[in-house]
């Protein structure tokens, strides 16, 4: 009896993770698939290439305003609500750019995907928290996080392979599916809960140690946005075939899935993971600075950009929510998670149109990249004056 009870509970421990890793999952594909089909869609719809950064600021703008609401909406309603929502609202936004007809048809796809985007994190950090044992939460945290980047990996392999053998049409709509089905493993597998009465429609202002994370994930989240959504095409423009700049997207998702779940677990074990954050961005501006000098004869860099950004700056928002769920000191983890997802997403929304402008204000786009690169140090920067936050409030605690 004991036996069966423990092979249930593994079992439902596994379901678990795989519902939250694919939570992440779903609501990023529209940023990946933007970057891995864009092309297609621009040649097909009939707009510039340059454009699709208005599909990620509409899909993360509206994401970064409904995350201000994000974390009371999972407490007061629960996380089934919320998951049933956020599955929905990526079956309707699938949907809708399968039969787009324009360009502000996928702007209105892309909004929809924005929903589910916002809730992401704190439903998913809020199950974690009610869920998953503490020994286990920093694992946990990182496995949904490489979420992100199973998407990028799907973006990259599988989206590409069916829309030149079927149309990108129905790579699209493959996804319906899927979410749908997520929606009702949610409806048999999280129970409903009691939820919060009293919907105070008042903020809780960030405390400083939370600004500082905030502004950090801001800064990169607009490096890397811009990094994922424009790097196919800056691989086309120097001679690389399609397929192949696709396939950059796969790898940058992999690596991104390696790293956050493995230095994740890492993370949690220092006593400032601040400094790691350091680390990681300054690799990934050194990564982009020698991408920033791919020729047609150096393709080789774009790989290494593609590595080197997947490793590093994914990791970041990984580690930034583990370090929500384990210190106290940012807050409770539905309300910080819901900020630092506003300043993540508003970098997402701002990062590929600030780099389509730059690159066609000198038309150079190595310009677009050096001030992704500047972004990078300033976050670099900020980890730093984090990690002096952290050592005086603890210094204030033990006295």
């Amino acid at each position: 009896m004991l036996i069966a009870s423990n092979k249930t509970t593994t079992v439902t421990d596994v379901a678990l993770q795989f519902l939250l890793v694919f939570a992440m999952t779903l609501p990023m594909l529209i940023l990946y698939a933007t970057s891995t089909l864009g092309l297609l869609l621009s040649s097909d719809l009939g707009f510039e290439a340059t454009s699709l950064g208005y599909l990620i600021m509409s899909s993360f703008g509206l994401a970064a305003v409904l995350s201000l609401y994000a974390g009371r909406t999972v407490d007061c309603y629960g996380s089934r609500q919320a998951l049933l929502i956020l599955f929905c609202a990526v079956a309707m936004a699938f949907s809708v750019i399968a039969v787009a007809v324009d360009f502000y048809s996928l702007l209105l796809a892309a909004a929809m995907c924005g929903i589910a985007q916002a809730l992401s994190n704190p439903v998913t950090n809020s199950l974690i928290a009610q869920q998953i044992s503490p020994q286990k939460k920093a694992w946990v945290v990182g496995l949904k996080q490489s979420g992100v980047q199973l998407a990028a990996l799907i973006a990259g392999l599988a989206l590409p392979a069916i829309a030149l053998q079927f149309g990108w049409r129905t790579a699209f709509a493959v996804i319906v599916p899927v979410a749908l089905l997520f929606l009702l493993v949610t409806v048999f597998m999280i129970p409903r809960q009691h939820v919060i009465a009293n919907n105070s429609e008042s903020f809780t202002r960030p405390n400083a140690l939370l600004g500082w994370l905030m502004a950090i994930q801001f800064c990169v989240a607009i490096s890397l946005s811009a990094f994922v959504t424009f790097l196919p095409t800056f691989a086309t423009q120097h001679g690389m075939e399609l397929l192949w700049a696709d396939t950059l997207i796969a790898a940058f998702g992999v690596m991104g899935m390696l790293s956050r779940i493995l230095l994740t677990p890492i993370g949690a074990k220092l006593k400032d993971e601040s400094l790691l954050l350091f680390a990681l961005i300054a690799v990934a501006a050194c990564t982009m600075i020698l991408m920033q000098q791919t020729d047609s004869h150096s393709h080789w860099r774009l790989w290494i950009g593609a590595v080197g950004m997947g490793f590093t700056a994914v990791a970041t928002n990984a580690i930034a929510m583990s370090m929500l769920i384990r210190d106290a000191g940012f807050g409770a983890v539905t309300t910080s998670s819901s900020y630092v997802s506003v300043a993540f997403f508003s970098g997402f929304a701002l990062g590929p149109p600030l780099y389509g402008m730059i690159s066609n204000y000198f038309g150079n786009p190595r310009f677009g990249w050096g001030v992704m690169i500047g972004v990078l140090i300033i976050a670099c920067t900020m980890t730093l004056l984090l990690a002096n936050a952290r050592r005086q409030k603890s210094r204030i605690v033990m006295r």
